[in-house]
């Protein structure tokens, strides 16, 4: 059977996914009667109900006799190491585009990557049938994108197609018949390029392990495309690292292919096709999967070094394992070292006292979708807040920088600039018109600057703006940058809290738990209306007399309290306070739970 190989790119909520539904739809992936919920390919329970692609996932169609392997990745920058593997197994992208926004951040970064490994990209301007939309000139910033991305000339001659994903069509023409995806299908099998690696079909087998799985059946799963030769259940290969080292050798005890959604057992893998191979022990992403005969590696895509540093320790507050069954230091340092080994945009280092790690990634979404597994896994933890990675360049100290692309409407366009151009440390790169009352804001700001900003950003524009963020380059420090201007409303004493207490604080400032909540000293219970921390007794009664008065039985009535979920919580707390998390709950302390304590560290700081 004929073969291409392609990826799907999109910025997030672009429509990516629902288009990968359709292509299997009408390419009778499924049964007429088949039940398939939306979004198919989004099989993780996070990804579901966040509606983002975190994990690339091979898929697979067949269209009049050619398989077409269509790989969806992910549309956010933090889940970019998965991006960067992937493309290595495909020989063609395809780049869909929000008609109405145009290109944004995810795009640029995942296009660039593409064009750097010389694949030709198909264009799809997706939601074309929105009031808002602007094709022509999404189309306009697309050819502008990648001449700013260097791409050579059969890049820029790019075919492009106008398409609706949800609705299940694609035409060559805006005004075309809206009827099918068969155009966008028959473009694929004319532009995309059979794999090379069929010609090397009778060559010793060779495959790059490019994302990792496990099956509680048959263990340890290495995906990748096949690169010459071919492979049989039963076989012995070998496995070579990056760096030329042999790890070990192994029986095949089973190859999967993608065949729609489902992953088909087969017995024998051919050149040019992505397939998953079970039976190894210790070979992981990067290494090479080949025949004996074989001695040197395949290359491995270089994969972007981490920007930020979070780190992970047990929980140690006096609430401490009344949730979680895992809470050991042990235990937490086996699961990240599992995500570190599947997951090549994470490292882990262990800190001096042995008792925490640190997580080193891309950001803090990546971060936060690692936390919020393992808190569903049953783990408990206390993570601090994120620090950025400095970088020494010629023996000057560099740091990330971030493009940002914010849409606003125009009224609040200068209280985002002040923000991010002020203390911020931000640079104005581009300010245009972005539809009817919106603006389009693109500036240049240091990722420090950016953590914890967010929440902001959606108080000063009342939840209508749209923050868009990616890795732009490396740049010298740029000083220091003030963190949270608020302090925060310290519980001195341990029980549960009381709701006349809590009604008497209201007036210091905004509340982050009810009443009968649990509290100890040392949690943050709110965040105090001026500069500095203020220790609060939450669990203060009324005091009840045999005298009745006026007023004496009135219902106590407090303001509903701010709920921060676990990514608010991360950039919410300053370098002396924690995020404690557990599988029920997600509450902030202090570092130092002992005031004495917190108050000589705090000596010692100033």
């Amino acid at each position: 059977m004929d073969l291409r190989n392609i990826a799907i790119i999109a910025h997030v909520d672009h429509g990516k996914t629902t288009l990968v539904d359709e292509l299997l739809k009408q390419s009778g992936a499924f049964r007429e009667n088949q039940m398939v919920s939306e979004r198919a390919m989004d099989t993780d329970d996070i990804e579901r109900e966040r509606g983002i692609t975190i994990f690339a996932k091979p898929t697979s169609v067949e269209w009049k006799g050619t398989r077409i392997n269509i790989v969806d990745t992910p549309g956010h920058a933090d889940f970019g190491g998965e991006v960067e593997r992937i493309l290595s197994m495909v020989d063609g992208v395809v780049l869909l585009v929000d008609a109405a926004e145009g290109p944004m951040p995810q795009t640029k970064f995942v296009t660039s990557k593409a064009l750097a490994l010389g694949l030709r990209p198909i264009v799809v301007l997706n939601k074309v049938d929105k009031p808002d939309a602007e094709a022509d000139r999404a189309l306009d910033e697309v050819f502008d994108l990648f001449a700013n991305l260097g791409a050579d000339e059969d890049q820029l001659d790019f075919p492009h197609m106008y398409a609706s994903g949800r609705a299940g069509w694609a035409d060559h023409e805006l005004d075309g018949p809206r009827k099918n995806l068969d155009a966008l299908f028959n473009l694929i099998v004319r532009h995309v390029p059979t794999p090379t690696q069929i010609a090397d079909q009778n060559k010793d087998f060779r495959m790059l392990a490019t994302t990792l799985g496990s099956d509680p059946f048959v263990g340890r799963l290495l995906t990748g495309r096949v690169e010459s030769g071919r492979l049989k259940v039963g076989q012995t290969v070998q496995s070579i690292s990056r760096l030329g080292e042999k790890i070990e050798q192994f029986r095949v005890t089973r190859i999967q292919a993608f065949r729609g959604l489902a992953q088909q057992d087969i017995d024998e893998a051919l050149a040019g096709d992505i397939v998953s191979l079970a039976g190894m022990q210790k070979s992981t992403v990067a290494d090479t999967i080949c025949a004996l005969a074989v001695d040197e590696p395949l290359f491995a895509q270089a994969i972007d070094p981490p920007t930020i540093t979070v780190t992970f320790g047990i929980n140690d507050s006096p609430l401490a394992g009344r949730d979680g069954k895992k809470v050991q230091s042990r235990v937490i340092r086996q699961r990240l070292m599992k995500e570190a080994e599947g997951n090549v945009a994470i490292k882990i280092s262990d800190t001096p006292s042995g008792e925490a790690f640190e997580v080193a990634g891309r950001g803090e979404l990546q971060m936060g979708v690692l936390i919020e597994n393992m808190r569903r896994e049953g783990f408990e933890l206390s993570i601090s807040r994120p620090q950025v990675l400095f970088r020494d360049i010629d023996g000057v100290r560099h740091e990330p920088i971030e493009e940002v692309t914010i849409d606003v409407d125009d009224e609040y366009s200068g209280a985002v600039i002040e923000k991010i151009t002020g203390k911020r440390k931000g640079e104005l790169a581009e300010m245009k018109p972005a539809g009817v009352g919106k603006t389009r804001i693109i500036a240049y700001v240091p990722s420090r600057g950016l953590i914890g900003y967010h929440g902001e950003f959606l108080t000063d524009t009342r939840g209508t703006g749209v923050l868009n963020r990616v890795f732009h380059e490396w740049a010298p420090f740029k000083g220091p940058i003030p963190g949270r201007r608020q302090g925060v409303l310290i519980s001195m004493e341990s029980g549960t809290s009381v709701a006349f207490a809590l009604w008497n604080l209201e007036d210091r400032g905004k509340m982050f738990i009810g009443a009968q909540a649990p509290v100890y000293p040392g949690m943050i219970i709110g965040e105090h209306s001026r500069d500095n921390d203020l220790e609060v007794n939450p669990l203060k009664g009324k005091k009840l007399t045999n005298v009745r008065a006026s007023g004496t039985d009135e219902a106590v009535k407090l303001t509903t309290p701010v709920t921060l979920s676990l990514e608010q919580a991360i950039a919410y707390i300053d370098d002396d306070e924690l995020v404690e998390v557990t599988p029920n709950a997600i509450r902030m302390r202090k570092r130092f739970l002992d005031p004495h304590e917190r108050k000589r560290n705090a000596r010692g700081a100033k």
